[in-house]
């Protein structure tokens, strides 16, 4: 009940008001003494000089663990949150709003970790011949990314010639993700050298340049930082100022997000318990989304430790689920 009342006022609970509450004949004094016994056990403390005792990170995990009752999404939330994540929009645009739709229905700040390149799937790279014995090789995933790079190559190529190895490689790597076609470009460059034909042999050689690339993505959506603003325990400006530096670097959140993707279904995070400080005051809710049974990413939701995990928690959650299916029906 205290820690309840909390999420809900953002203020101190006090023996009184919990005793007003409870709806059961204890006095403020049975209830100071429960206080006082949970306190010594270190799940709620004392603020400053008030009267009234909040919950600490460990008191937060004993109730997200064993005692919060979560509140599934009505199918109406359910139906509204699923037309905005229409399969029409490019991967990019579906991770985006993904992102945005968890800042705008938690009021918090919403995150959308976004694919590692190589989880892609190959679905055709073509070559198109530049002056200087350059090359443009534009590649294309099932997810409807494009890539583009210029290739300087050891000699000029004919449109023909780059049409064939094009062929070859989409003929050979259709339908593999990127990383399994980079493990066999390699493998077949060492292995088959002498009995590929130049042009082949240059294909694989070109093709791996590609893949070796950077694509210069972005790799986090991070949606409404500023509602963390409207919570009065992160208006500090010192700590509300190294909490944007952290979404600004984005490197703490990264391996934060990276570390759920490698973990088992949805993971929380309550304060301390991120190892980050410009996150102590924090709780990160997040859930990973698939695609063909396959986990490609993590998102979640950045709050106050006293969010309303209750409401977040299935919210987070629905949403991964919906945006697999979206990116999958594309």
């Amino acid at each position: 009940m205290l820690i309840e009342r909390y999420i809900r006022e953002g203020e101190p609970v006090g023996s009184r008001t919990l005793a007003r509450d409870a709806g059961m004949d204890l006095s403020p004094a049975t209830i100071r003494n429960v206080m006082a016994d949970l306190e010594e056990m270190g799940l709620i403390e004392s603020p400053h000089t008030s009267a009234g005792r909040v919950p600490t990170a460990t008191g937060y995990r004993l109730f997200v663990d064993s005692l919060v009752t979560l509140k599934p999404l009505a199918r109406q939330e359910v139906e509204e949150l699923r037309g905005r994540l229409e399969p029409r929009q490019s991967s990019p645009e579906l991770l985006e709003t993904a992102s945005e739709m968890l800042s705008s229905v938690t009021h918090m700040a919403g995150l959308v970790l976004i694919p590692r390149r190589e989880q892609f799937f190959f679905r055709q790279l073509e070559f198109l011949p530049l002056s200087e014995k350059r090359v443009l090789a534009i590649l294309v995933t099932r997810e409807q990314e494009v890539i583009n790079q210029i290739i300087a190559t050891r000699r000029e190529y004919s449109r023909s010639e780059l049409e064939e190895a094009s062929n070859f490689l989409n003929r050979e790597f259709a339908g593999r993700t990127l990383a399994e076609v980079r493990e066999r470009l390699v493998q077949g460059m060492r292995e088959n050298r002498a009995e590929m034909d130049r042009v082949m042999r240059r294909a694989l050689e070109m093709a791996d340049s590609v893949l070796a690339g950077d694509s210069g993505r972005e790799n986090l959506f991070i949606s409404g930082q500023t509602n963390l603003m409207d919570f009065s325990e992160l208006t500090d400006l010192r700590r509300l100022r190294e909490l944007f530096e952290a979404f600004h670097k984005k490197h703490d959140i990264l391996h934060l997000l990276d570390a759920c993707l490698h973990a088992d279904g949805m993971q929380i995070y309550i304060g301390e318990e991120s190892g980050y400080k410009e996150l102590d005051q924090c709780s990160l809710v997040t859930a990973p989304y698939e695609v063909d049974g396959r986990v490609v990413g993590v998102l979640g939701v950045i709050g106050p430790t006293r969010m309303a995990y209750d409401r977040v928690i299935p919210l987070v959650e629905v949403t991964a689920k919906l945006l697999g299916a979206a990116l999958k029906a594309r």
